[in-house]
């Protein structure tokens, strides 16, 4: 559906200064009167979580809130949204009914290519707090206006499904009342009916992000086990994993700014593709269990645009060979904003795994007295890591399907 034009901002040509409220925060922008609410927030505004598609307003890839109801961005006139409180993918980021439907696509592979995901879950959103039950048919006329070329819909379906079924057996009902079909907004920039409060948005393109703080009982949204092995005694291992300025330097971008108490760390993480390069600026939370050998690192960062927060459980085993460790690794992890559209579990895995070997064999050299890797470096490359992993790849599958000479 595309946003009702308001009578107040009818004089287009007076003024090409846009004001709205956007995911929780006063903006405005110039904008010509033929611009749609899709080029604005993308192009002006620098929100690329909405996707444009078809521009004829049925795909569905555009969705996004305008007053609280789902509206196709690329039909809506930006001078149309005059006023008006408008939230895309990005300011769902905090919200708990977004949470559950993105772990419920993963977990349901409900997606592949990624593109119509972000309006799939605005409209999937509306869903969960509108529908008394998990109707399948219902489900699927609400969710006929967002087309899918890759999955056949069974997989989102059944996500959408399984989110409803379990919050009404928490004894959550529907939250927004059943509505007519026709132009949505029409409260002209009124109360926006989002069930679940969001959080002020920070600055929509910063070129780096202020520290994010850790939160308490933090629930993964993806989780793997890895290890690696050193020809190092446990004990050794363990007491330098107590330094964490040392731990900083043997990972690749890893950067630390203050130490404000003695289980707490600010820093960054430098990532860059190409020439592109920019720092995830975060803190984490350490603490450490010398009777088990064991810790946990739980941190967040961001960049002004993505976020993430992970926790990594370790515990310093003995090795498979006399005077040598094992360390034992858990990894869960949350990503939001851009950088989630590259965050499949079985590519993060790897690279990670990429990661722990480049660790390892830095820690390594250390404890064999060998310095510190020089911290001023490029940091993390992501693309050559996914270049290294689509090359080993394609060389397993080669070793299979060659004839035997």
């Amino acid at each position: 559906m595309n946003a009702l034009p308001r009578p107040e901002g009818t004089a287009l040509g007076a003024s090409p200064m846009i004001t709205l409220t956007l995911n929780g925060r006063s903006v405005a922008a110039t904008a010509e009167a033929r611009t749609n609410l899709a080029d604005l927030v993308r192009d002006t505004l620098n929100l690329t979580g909405t996707h444009i598609g078809c521009e004829h307003g049925v795909c569905g890839a555009c969705t996004i809130l305008v007053d609280g109801e789902p509206a196709r961005a690329c039909i809506s006139f930006a001078a149309a949204c005059q006023g008006a409180d408008v939230v895309t993918i990005e300011g769902l980021d905090d919200d708990a009914v977004t949470a559950e439907l993105r772990a419920a696509f993963n977990r349901e592979h409900a997606l592949q290519c990624g593109f119509c995901t972000p309006g799939m879950l605005v409209s999937a959103r509306d869903l969960v707090l509108r529908l008394p039950e998990a109707d399948e048919a219902r489900i699927r006329l609400g969710l006929a206006g967002n087309l899918c070329r890759c999955t056949g819909y069974a997989g989102i379906v059944k996500a959408v499904a399984s989110v409803i079924a379990a919050r009404r057996a928490q004894g959550i009902g529907p939250l927004t009342a059943e509505r007519r079909l026709g132009p949505v907004g029409a409260r002209a920039g009124g109360a926006t009916a989002i069930a679940v409060p969001l959080a002020t948005v920070a600055a929509l393109a910063a070129p780096a992000a202020a520290p994010l703080t850790v939160g308490e009982n933090f629930i993964p949204a993806n989780s793997f086990e890895q290890g690696f092995e050193v020809p190092f005694p446990p004990a050794d291992v363990f007491a330098f994993f107590g330094r964490i300025e040392d731990v900083a330097a043997c990972l690749p971008g890893a950067v630390i700014d203050a130490t404000p108490a003695a289980d707490l760390v600010e820093g960054g993480m430098r990532v860059k593709l190409g020439p592109i390069g920019t720092t995830f600026r975060g803190t984490a939370r350490i603490r450490r269990d010398e009777v088990t050998s064991s810790g946990t690192i739980h941190g967040a960062g961001g960049d002004g645009r993505s976020r993430t927060e992970g926790e990594i459980r370790y515990r310093v085993l003995p090795g498979t060979t006399p005077g040598s460790a094992r360390v034992a690794l858990s990894v869960g992890y949350t990503l939001k904003g851009p950088l989630a559209q590259f965050g499949r579990p079985g590519l993060v895995r790897e690279v990670a795994g990429r990661l722990i070997a480049d660790f390892a064999a830095n820690l390594e050299a250390r404890l064999s007295g060998a310095p510190a890797p020089a911290a001023t470096g490029p940091g993390l490359n992501p693309l050559k890591l996914l270049t290294a992993l689509i090359s080993q790849r394609f060389g397993a599958l080669w070793r299979r399907i060659r004839p035997a000479s």
